[in-house]
């Protein structure tokens, strides 16, 4: 057998392997969340009950879902003007040199800090500051937890914008200059229509991770069981859900926190899938 065999069934097999995987992440999911569906059934999406007393037991997943989105959004809405500024200086404006050498160094270490050193900081600095400031009287909260947030998927945003801005053709924006056009109007009008496509896909991957995201956030939500009524409110997302009380959970507690992980799980598929669709719809 030549090498090009062996190189192609390689691929073949970790390209089935990644299938078999997600698969079976699914599978397990869905099995484990089979008792809460057969208790709950799809009110379990749109029920704010969530009762563990023993005889009485109710659980829905609607606080959670909503305290997922709120976070990851509002902290998706923070991130974009550092991220796509960020973008642009390091793609377009100042490409070579050693500011923009130590920023991209910095960014590069903001993505690999853990999630744990960002919500010790939070909690010691950012809370405080929140809780001083009135907008909450103990710190905690969906604002606390998406400026986190946001902090940590600049990175991410910020990174993969920069690469698709400098791989704009230079013979467009040449073709721009030649025409009168300011460095602004070429940023505007050849730029970011070139690259679109793949600074939104930075923001995808951010909002991916934004929503997946539990440590830092399960230490500066509050962890609240009710519905937020509005940014500064307490909350929790299903991550920080899990994190919090899936070691104690048993029985039907146990199941509701795996079908809370299943539909996280499908909702970060659809947000994937959305993006994909919306990139296709850029780049054409």
């Amino acid at each position: 057998m030549n090498s090009e065999k062996i190189f192609r069934y390689l691929l073949v097999g970790s390209g089935v392997l990644m299938v078999l995987i997600a698969v079976g992440i699914v599978a397990t999911l869905f099995v484990g969340s089979i008792p809460s569906f057969k208790e709950f059934g799809f009110g379990f999406l749109y029920s704010a009950d969530w009762d563990p007393s023993e005889g009485r037991e109710n659980y829905g997943a609607l606080p959670f879902i909503i305290g997922t989105l709120l976070t990851s959004i509002l902290a998706l809405i923070i991130t974009f003007p550092f991220a796509f500024s960020i973008s642009l200086f390091l793609g377009e404006y100042f490409k070579d040199g050693v500011l923009p050498s130590f920023l991209r160094s910095v960014v590069d270490l903001l993505a690999g800090i853990p999630s744990v050193v960002y919500g010790l900081w939070g909690f010691y600095t950012l809370k405080p500051l929140v809780a001083e400031l009135g907008l909450n009287a103990q710190g905690f909260g969906i604002f606390t937890s998406s400026v986190i947030l946001a902090i940590m998927i600049i990175p991410y945003a910020s990174s993969l914008g920069a690469e698709v801005i400098s791989m704009v053709p230079g013979s467009l924006k040449e073709a721009a200059y030649s025409l009168g056009a300011t460095r602004y109007e070429v940023v505007r009008n050849v730029i970011v229509p070139n690259a679109g496509s793949g600074i939104f896909a930075g923001y995808i991957l951010a909002l991916g991770r934004a929503i997946g995201e539990t440590m830092a956030v399960t230490m500066l939500i509050g962890n609240s069981n009710e519905i937020p009524t509005g940014i500064f409110d307490l909350g929790n997302t299903m991550a920080s859900l899990i994190a919090n009380q899936f070691g104690e959970a048993e029985g039907l507690k146990l199941t509701a926190l795996i079908e809370i992980g299943l539909i996280l799980f499908v909702i970060t598929g659809i947000v994937n899938y959305l993006g994909k669709l919306i990139m296709k719809k850029l780049s054409a």
